[in-house]
């Protein structure tokens, strides 16, 4: 079993902050609140990294918990939703300690995950020339 060690900080993202090093956004207000982002959300948490491998272990693990609406049971508020930091970084940290146990399983998780990112993007473009090719042929049929 391989075991390592995350290094990371979690803040409130403050508008026309600059962050310097590596970090990942993660969307804190919606039903999608937990989606992780590179670029910044206008309500987000920000997670900043020491080094690229730990940024990429923990978008890995963000990516898995929102697709697994794991923070839906953390989500406060009526009208629009929203997860507070507090309840954020204590079920995050919690997560990322426990995958630090599992590192090898881990690592093989997201490599099964980036396979399927890469053909779900396939598939996307194939629908979309899909739709173009019936599109052109829609235009040329009913032209005449």
């Amino acid at each position: 079993m391989s075991e390592t060690t995350l290094n990371f900080i979690i803040k409130t993202h403050q508008k026309d902050s600059v962050y310097k090093g590596n970090r990942i956004f993660i969307l804190n207000k919606g039903m999608t609140s937990g989606k992780p982002q590179k670029e910044p959300f206008a309500n987000s948490f920000v997670i900043q990294f020491l080094n690229d491998e730990d940024a990429e272990t923990v978008y890995w693990l963000a990516y898995s918990l929102w697709k697994s609406k794991f923070w839906h049971q953390s989500l406060c508020g009526s009208v629009i939703p929203f997860l507070l930091i507090y309840d954020f970084k204590k079920g995050f940290s919690t997560k990322a300690d426990e995958i630090t146990h599992e590192h090898e399983l881990h690592k093989k998780q997201v490599q099964a995950l980036r396979l399927l990112e890469q053909k779900e993007e396939e598939f996307h473009q194939n629908i979309n020339l899909i739709n173009e090719m019936r599109r052109v042929i829609l235009s040329r049929y009913c032209s005449k």
